[in-house]
């Protein structure tokens, strides 16, 4: 970001009067969702903007170093030389967003981006006790300063649901401000965990919180609860992150993650950003979509548009 949010001081009149009108959200997400999209090479072109926003992700139980590979080595290639060639964008240096991986892989990353000649593509790390919190303060603190430490430039915490679900938002905002502190330069993805929060009113509120703390990007989930991104939540937080905007000047990211899986469904996500927050939303410094199978996708939508085929499970690599 060009200018990052300082964060302001707390004060709960911005958000403690605010209540949601679930119709209207309701209305407006379902108008997302069947809507029709765009076609041919608008469509092509849209993929390739979306590419550059995916934060490519693995958070499993089993992570090793080869995958890690992998998804850096498809990071830095996302889309097959000759199918970019075929469409005159070979010379664009088109690589996703940022890769994603939790805080013991990062000083894996920066090997293999580097290997790969694409060391400044963004490491981002989960961090705080992901995905549930439920560790120490200062357990959480180091965690993020470690991260860091070993080379990452993304932080994505996980806020403190107790402190939603019981109202204590000075509480919260304390906490993402320490860990606003320990980030350094690093940039803060505060990662709500929308679908424990309980209304969409606590979602509205935490989103307000949070970048009244610091937070550079507000994130719906880790991708591991029960309910992940999904519109009405994520039309809640990118009006919050309007309303925080008109407030301070500052612009705050959003991060929908968890359940994008096709491109069809990023070309509905990316259209919301953009009648929602302008085009300067549609790129990756204020727009990231967490994923993991997304960019198999977008390829295979991309390799259709230069053939007019879909291609065979052989014809495109898997990250």
């Amino acid at each position: 970001m060009a200018s990052r949010n300082p964060g302001v001081e707390f004060d709960p009149s911005w958000f403690e009067t605010v209540h949601v009108n679930l119709p209207g959200i309701k209305r407006r997400a379902e108008q997302l969702g069947t809507r029709r999209t765009v076609k041919k090479q608008w469509q092509a072109a849209w993929l390739l903007r979306i590419t550059t926003c995916i934060d490519l992700t693995t958070l499993s139980g089993d992570d090793t170093p080869s995958n890690v590979q992998r998804i850096c080595f498809k990071a830095s290639r996302p889309i097959r030389q000759d199918l970019l060639e075929a469409i005159k964008m070979h010379d664009k240096g088109i690589t996703t967003g940022a890769v994603c991986v939790y805080p013991n892989r990062v000083a894996d990353c920066v090997r293999f981006l580097k290997a790969a000649g694409a060391s400044h593509i963004p490491i981002a790390s989960v961090a705080t006790g992901f995905p549930s919190g439920q560790v120490p303060l200062k357990t959480r603190l180091e965690e993020i300063r470690q991260a860091v430490d070993d080379g990452a430039s993304e932080i994505d915490i996980v806020i403190n649901r107790h402190y939603a679900l019981t109202g204590k938002w000075k509480e919260l905002y304390e906490e993402v401000c320490a860990m606003r502190e320990a980030c350094g330069e690093a940039h803060l993805k505060t990662i709500l965990a929308t679908g424990e929060l309980g209304s969409l009113t606590n979602v509205y509120k935490a989103s307000m919180v949070c970048m009244m703390a610091g937070a550079d990007f507000i994130k719906t989930s880790t991708g591991k609860e029960g309910v992940n991104a999904i519109f009405p939540v994520a039309l809640v937080m990118v009006r919050a992150i309007r309303e925080y905007f008109h407030r301070t000047g500052f612009k705050v990211g959003f991060k929908p993650a968890g359940g994008i899986r096709t491109a069809k469904d990023s070309l509905t996500w990316m259209s919301m950003m953009k009648e929602e927050l302008g085009d300067e939303w549609t790129k990756p410094n204020l727009f990231r979509i967490g994923a993991s199978g997304l960019m198999g996708d977008i390829e295979r939508q991309i390799f259709h548009f230069v053939t007019g085929r879909y291609a065979a499970a052989h014809e495109l690599p898997m990250a």
